[in-house]
């Protein structure tokens, strides 16, 4: 459905937004830069010196289509997905969503079309209807219904003595891995936003959970601007392009299999990771 952003400037409306990153570095702020000063007396000093975490990033993603961005730990692939909601600034370059600086929107009509799913989603310890209203409180029944069964997590509640009003526990604690994950993107879901981020969001799973959360994510993404964070480089072999990242920096793109046939550090990765699968 058509999202507006209000900007301080004017308004647009979109049926599924153009991503785009231009020359983007970013470096995470020292504690001295957004300390408390009433704490100031008390803190130790902060005394090291933290060096860019992403240097010159650009790229574009076009509606409705999936990006992947893979690399090493510490490549920086958590920082741009912190990035597009403004949960940090840029520190030099510019994030657009259709051609319009997010820097102009106001952060509620931001975040507002975009949606999220971590690989630990949280959970408030409330029953599994309230975490789902979060996303959208006025939900009917249906709505909530048409979502779960999406995110193929109705079964399991079905099946709960308490359906709905199931209270989850702190931090979902009660739901398994793979349980939790389906009811956040049944949230998503709910929030229906045209932006989604999925942040290494099938990392701990085992794979017949991987395989249910894979088929709920493969309905979520339908028609929706998508970046997908992977550690398991098997969710992202059919995205529209493949960005690989090590140190800060963009050092390969393209599909999957134009990344295989560069044999560089993607081609690494995948190799990897295929022999790691061979030996369990």
């Amino acid at each position: 459905s058509p999202v507006t952003i209000r900007s301080n400037a004017k308004e647009i409306t979109t049926d599924g937004p153009e991503l785009t990153f231009e020359i983007v570095s970013f470096t995470y702020p020292r504690a001295d830069e957004i300390s408390l000063a009433s704490l100031e007396i008390v803190a130790k000093p902060e005394i090291s010196i933290t060096g860019q975490t992403l240097k010159n990033i650009s790229f574009t993603v076009k509606p409705g289509t999936l990006t992947g961005i893979v690399g090493p730990s510490g490549a920086g692939k958590s920082t741009i997905s912190s990035l597009i909601p403004r949960l940090y600034d840029v520190t030099s370059g510019r994030i657009l969503i259709n051609n319009e600086d997010i820097r102009n929107s106001t952060i509620k009509s931001l975040r507002n079309m975009i949606g999220v799913v971590t690989q630990d989603s949280h959970m408030f310890h409330d029953t599994i209807m309230n975490n789902l209203l979060y996303a959208k409180n006025d939900a009917k029944s249906e709505e909530i219904e048409s979502a779960c069964r999406a995110a193929r997590i109705w079964s399991f509640i079905e099946s709960l003595p308490n359906g709905l009003e199931t209270v989850v526990g702190e931090r979902g604690h009660r739901l398994s891995g793979g349980e939790k994950q389906r009811l956040a993107i049944a949230r998503l879901l709910l929030k229906q936003p045209s932006l989604v981020i999925l942040d290494e969001a099938t990392a701990h799973l085992d794979s017949e959970n991987e395989a249910l959360v894979q088929a709920a994510l493969k309905e979520a993404l339908v028609g929706r601007t998508s970046i997908v964070i992977a550690h398991r480089l098997s969710t992202i072999i059919q995205a529209d392009q493949i960005l690989v990242l090590d140190s800060g920096e963009i050092v390969e793109r393209g599909t999957h299999e134009q990344l295989v046939a560069n044999k560089g550090l993607y081609f690494d990765l995948f190799e990897r990771q295929n022999l790691q699968a061979d030996l369990i």
